[in-house]
């Protein structure tokens, strides 16, 4: 039996530090940023270098927006990503356009392993032979 956090369709299992944790932006979470900093298509856009790129503010915020959509309280979300430093932005960053990327594209990672194994499977030489 493995311990480590399960993420539901359209939310992220990532680890900060030790811990698992799991990441779901739902529409009130997506409300709440919008409200305090900008569109979430803007964000999208910078994350993917279409537009200006995400600060480290709205960074965090989304992590733990994402945070409370997995299932923390705010205050216990606020305190895990109040934990990181410096050196942990750029994995927060890829965090957080890990969380708003599926939370827009749900089965695009599913549909992906399932590519990888159609093309495993065509590609892989009987051991009859």
């Amino acid at each position: 039996m493995s311990i480590t956090a399960e993420a539901p369709r359209g939310g992220v299992s990532e680890y900060i530090g030790d811990t698992s944790y799991v990441f779901k932006l739902r529409n009130r979470e997506i409300e709440r940023f919008e409200d305090k900093h900008r569109g979430i298509f803007e964000l999208w856009e910078g994350f993917f270098g279409r537009g200006t790129k995400p600060t480290s503010k709205e960074v965090k915020d989304i992590l733990a927006l994402g945070l409370v959509g997995g299932g923390k309280k705010d205050h216990e979300a606020d305190e895990v990503v109040a934990s990181c430093n410096p050196e942990d932005l750029l994995r927060l960053f890829q965090i957080a356009q890990a969380i708003v990327g599926v939370a827009f594209m749900p089965d695009a990672a599913e549909d992906a392993k399932k590519k990888t194994e159609e093309v495993t499977e065509e590609t892989t030489p009987d051991q009859d032979d």
